[in-house]
């Protein structure tokens, strides 16, 4: 067998990295194609809560997923061994798989050898372990998990997902907080681009809908509690009521190949990875700087990745919480990091308006709804912008949406820690 090592690698550093497989489970659409209707729609998967008994509680609201069978994904004797996250990591993962025409059982093994799994999650099996432990308190010890060590490791998803379809690729999940999945992509392309993988299975996966989580974040008051009479209302990104981010769960997954191995096996390429910047503002475990110096310069490193300027990024797909913190913040960095003429000429908007914050899968989310704009030449909108905030003047796409070509996209991402990171996309030739 001819040697594909390391050796080669650094003499392929210009192979290009391209998308050509999507799945998705969203609060507001199961399935890629659901998807992009509802985002392009405006529609919200913000609900009330039927996880758990909240009425107690100061939220009772969240992006949960409905109608969703588990135990298509997840035999019944195995469900109380695994996280909600798995059953809906697996379902992306096996629409993205089929979207890009791969039947991994069918694949040699040398190409199952080439074919990673790198996923990105904030809690992973968080309400997993929470379980585990609420049962252990309760007395109720035979009840609890033969596997709730090695499923309450966040690093175990990426091995599920790598034993079910049977890839023998690197097997890594990233987790740093509301970034992980969009830092997990540029991880991803990174092993393409340097000639160590041909293809990955990547994006984001998050289930963080559980009591304790969700008392969590209500100690923390950066959740929204004054919307539980209205749940479709009450994620308000850039609009001067916004209270608080609203919770939400789901998995985005893509399929990302070597442009040229793409190529010569007639993939369909939805978009490409052409750029990531990430940075540290080293400033507080949970708040931003108000200058927003930091998320700006991850922007600019992705345009700078990528090879292009200010005046070729069409449309941003934004972090956009519904803090007002962070949403402040993030005008002031696009403004920064584009130019404040250029940051009023492009269009932008908040895709978690619609689906509420899924945590450490909300970039894939992003780059979901970004795919859908470049496909379609039509923007998602902001929903829910009914008081724009004076402090947030950039042009966030109210409903109904617009039309638009794009050939470069940003998505951005702030999170937990003082990280930022974006990634550029580009409708691919």
């Amino acid at each position: 067998m001819k040697d594909r090592g390391f050796a080669p690698c650094f003499k392929t550093m210009k192979r290009r990295c391209v998308i050509t497989g999507m799945g998705v489970v969203s609060p507001n659409a199961i399935g890629a194609a659901a998807f992009s209707r509802a985002v392009l729609q405006g529609s919200s998967g913000v609900r009330r809560i039927s996880r758990f008994d909240s009425s107690a509680i100061e939220v009772q609201i969240a992006g949960e997923v409905v109608d969703f069978d588990e135990l298509a994904w997840v035999e019944k004797k195995e469900r109380k061994h695994v996280s909600r996250v798995l059953p809906l990591a697996l379902c992306a993962a096996t629409e993205a798989l089929d979207s890009a025409g791969i039947h991994t059982a069918s694949l040699p093994l040398e190409e199952r050898r080439r074919f990673g799994v790198i996923l990105g999650t904030g809690g992973g099996s968080q309400e997993f372990t929470e379980e585990q432990y609420r049962l252990y308190f309760q007395g109720q010890v035979s009840k609890m998990s033969l596997f709730c060590v090695p499923t309450g490791v966040m690093g175990s998803l990426s091995s599920e997902l790598n034993v079910r379809f049977a890839l023998k690729g690197p097997s890594h999940v990233v987790t740093t907080g509301c970034t992980s999945s969009t830092d997990a992509i540029a991880y991803a392309r990174r092993q393409i681009e340097s000639g160590r993988l041909d293809w990955v299975l990547t994006g984001g996966a998050d289930a963080p809908i559980s009591l304790g989580t969700v008392r969590g974040f209500i100690l923390m008051k950066i959740l929204t509690e004054r919307w539980n009479h209205a749940p479709q209302k009450g994620s308000r990104p850039f609009s001067s009521d916004r209270d608080g981010f609203v919770l939400a769960e789901g998995a985005w997954i893509f399929v990302l190949e070597e442009y040229q191995h793409a190529l010569a096996r007639g993939a369909r390429i939805l978009g490409e990875v052409s750029g990531y910047g990430s940075t540290c503002e080293a400033y507080h475990r949970v708040r931003l700087m108000e200058c927003g110096e930091e998320p700006a310069r991850a922007i600019r490193l992705a345009m700078a990745e990528a090879g292009i300027a200010a005046e070729d990024v069409a449309y941003v797909n934004l972090h956009g919480t519904s803090t007002q913190l962070n949403d402040r913040i993030e005008t002031r960095a696009l403004k920064l990091a584009l130019g404040e003429d250029q940051a009023r000429q492009v269009p932008m908007s908040a895709l978690k308006s619609q689906i509420g914050h899924p945590q450490g899968a909300c970039g894939a989310a992003g780059v979901a709804a970004t795919l859908v704009a470049i496909e379609t030449e039509q923007l998602p909108p902001t929903i829910n912008l009914d008081n724009p905030d004076v402090e947030c003047d950039l042009d966030y796409v109210p409903e109904p949406g617009r039309k638009k070509t794009i050939e470069y996209a940003v998505c951005n991402c702030i999170a937990f820690g003082s990280k930022n990171s974006a990634l550029v996309l580009r409708r691919s030739a």
